[in-house]
């Protein structure tokens, strides 16, 4: 990528509109291009300025005294049965906030999830891309699992899947969600499964739940304190049987 196709795709890198490939094609770029980078940080910069409220007017506390003060005379002459219609329309009001309260909680949350759904499958392409799709390469869980002791403040089960197809390949340090995790790199024909695990938020239970983006298949759930993401272009059918024998 030259610095013009850098600029030209700036704001939309900025945005999140990147499809995966260009996206990772702009980060290696950012690596290698101090002015481009310089760019990409100053306008971060401007936007976290335009987000921490210092360029919104407060109104004086005098000017919400006057306004009570005049709704206090308007109500004061106005009919019993408009003050019923005012409370009424408070209570709808009320409600429409609440609504969009719980309209806009839903939606950041949804916001959240598709930010960590892109960053497990740029964290799976990365690895194939490169040469680094594992950092200890054994088939024997007795040799990957002692590997993670002292690389991470948890400790990852690893199966042994050879005998049901899913041969493990190796395993590896990845960072996702602003913190390390666990990579287990499983091989099923000529198709490779990114098992990505760190601790769970909470520690409720949940089910597999299976999505699907640029071309790749997930799962996620969680369990006994941990959270679990398995990534492939493996068809849907044959991950969650990978999935199904992880649980197990």
């Amino acid at each position: 990528m030259t610095c013009q196709e850098a600029q030209h795709l700036l704001h939309a890198y900025l945005d999140g509109e990147l499809d995966l490939v260009r996206n990772l094609e702009m980060e290696e770029h950012l690596q290698t291009c101090p002015s481009c980078a310089e760019a990409v940080a100053k306008h971060r910069t401007i936007q976290g300025a335009f987000r921490s409220g210092s360029f919104y007017f407060k109104a004086p506390d005098a000017l919400a005294t006057r306004i009570r003060s005049s709704l206090a005379r308007t109500q004061s002459r106005t009919l019993p049965t408009r003050r019923l219609a005012l409370v009424w329309l408070a209570a709808a009001a009320s409600i429409a906030i609440v609504f969009l309260m719980g309209w806009q909680i839903a939606r950041l949350g949804s916001s959240a999830r598709d930010l960590l759904v892109r960053e497990v499958v740029s964290s799976h392409v990365r690895s194939l891309m490169a040469t680094h799709l594992t950092d200890v390469a054994s088939s024997d869980q007795h040799t990957v699992k002692p590997w993670f002791k002292g690389q991470l403040n948890f400790s990852p089960p690893v199966k042994y899947l050879s005998k049901e197809g899913f041969t493990l390949v190796g395993g590896r340090l990845d960072y996702i969600g602003d913190r390390p995790v666990a990579a287990l790199v499983y091989q099923r024909r000529k198709h490779f499964i990114n098992l990505f695990i760190w601790p769970a938020s909470t520690g409720s239970v949940t089910d597999p739940t299976v999505f699907s983006r640029q071309g790749y298949n997930l799962i996620h759930w969680t369990e006994d304190g941990l959270t679990y993401w398995a990534v492939s272009d493996l068809n849907e059918k044959e991950l969650e049987e990978f999935v199904q024998l992880v649980r197990n």
